[in-house]
């Protein structure tokens, strides 16, 4: 299986850079595993939206899109479930 390319935006990034620590290191940790399988057990896509998906990592979310033909992934939002998506 071909590996995807993970790209983190810079809102994304900054929102990683507040979380704890330990949560950080988990919510790193999920995003470079998008790299081998970015529909893994557990994500789903967002209703209303052909590309983008979300995966659990605690009480917080990862929201990413996926482009097949280019194969990347790229992470647009990691925030609290209560925030995620607003």
């Amino acid at each position: 299986m071909k590996k995807y390319k993970v790209q983190i935006k810079r809102t994304a990034q900054k929102q990683i850079d507040k979380l704890p620590l330990s949560v950080a290191r988990r919510v790193v940790s999920k995003i470079r595993d998008l790299s081998d399988n970015p529909r893994p057990a557990g994500s789903r896509r967002i209703v209303g939206s052909e590309n983008t998906w979300r995966i659990r990592v605690g009480n917080y979310r990862i929201l990413y899109t996926i482009e097949d033909d280019i194969l990347l992934v790229e992470v647009i939002r990691v925030r609290h479930r209560k925030d995620s998506y607003d």
